[in-house]
């Protein structure tokens, strides 16, 4: 069955992300929670904290089902469904504001009828980056990988996949991405065309070279010097991310909703975060030039 090929990948996935990590942080390991849902199902959350690479960071795999609440039948447009869902989900924040936070999201659906029979089912996922200084070598490397991934599969679309990802993480309220963005994409299901074969191939692929796209930007600026007012800035920013993540994102939606672990669900959130008011980088700054490229997306390959 394609959920149990995926769930026994993630689960395998998680080990070797984390442990490579560890490697490149050298000081900080990562702590397991096991944790249960009353519902039905649960998942092992594992988080680094005050390491010298790495500030705060999650890699957590989940497997959960039952019914569907209300809100998610609303949100589905379906009726009394159960459903099963399963996925691999990542948020890294780094000392260093030279190392830009990286997300990375893999995920899969099943919506069943109360016999039993599967109904509806989807991948969905992407991976996307938020510098803080913007390098361009940098951007345009972990685009490469995204879309060296995306020619090897005929379901996936590089193009379309990194303006979905432009749009998607985007503070609608602020007029500005997140981040440089990467892929994103979902309800990728069966056609006449693909299978489901299909996308999971892709969906492996994909997840597989999230450590290629990531760790050599991250070992390449983590021992730059850094000063007291880039740091400030760093924070900054991330007080952007956190609005995203609480007011847009459709994964904390989703696992509030379900009823969810909310450490696990909030584990995306950084340590330290500053809300300056009607805070602007003076003109012609690295900072200014960031914001530009955040209002105004480029193509990196």
């Amino acid at each position: 069955m394609i959920k149990t090929q995926f769930y026994n990948f993630i689960k395998e996935l998680q080990e070797t992300i984390t442990s490579r990590l560890e490697e490149i942080d050298n000081k900080a390991s990562f702590k397991e929670d096991q944790w249960h849902r009353e519902e039905g199902g649960g998942g092992f959350t594992r988080v680094i904290e005050n390491g010298s690479v790495f500030e705060k960071g999650g890699v957590n795999i989940s497997e959960v089902h039952g019914p569907l609440p209300l809100a998610m039948q609303s949100y589905f447009k379906v009726g009394d469904v159960d459903f099963y869902a399963t996925g691999l989900s990542l948020v890294i924040h780094p000392v260093n504001p030279h190392v830009p936070t990286v997300h990375a999201n893999f995920r899969y659906f099943e919506m069943y009828d109360k016999q039993g029979t599967v109904v509806d089912s989807w991948f969905g996922g992407g991976l996307d980056l938020t510098p803080y200084y913007l390098y361009d070598e940098d951007a345009t490397h972990f685009h490469q990988i995204c879309k060296i991934v995306c020619d090897r599969h005929e379901v996936a679309d590089y193009a379309l996949f990194k303006e979905k990802c432009d749009a998607y993480f985007h503070n609608s309220h602020r007029g500005e991405g997140r981040g440089i963005g990467g892929l994103f994409y979902d309800y990728c299901k069966a056609s006449e065309s693909h299978s489901m074969e299909d996308w999971l191939a892709f969906q492996k692929d994909m997840a597989s070279q999230f450590l290629d796209a990531y760790t050599p930007i991250a070992e390449k600026r983590k021992n730059k010097t850094y000063t007291k007012e880039q740091r400030d800035w760093q924070e900054i920013r991330r007080g952007r991310y956190v609005e995203f993540n609480l007011v847009h994102d459709k994964g904390t939606l989703f696992g509030l909703k379900t009823n969810g672990r909310i450490e696990s669900i909030l584990m995306s959130l950084p340590p330290h975060v500053q809300w300056r008011y009607d805070h602007h980088p003076e003109p012609d700054t690295p900072e200014a030039q960031l914001i530009e490229v955040l209002k105004n997306p480029k193509d990196w390959v």
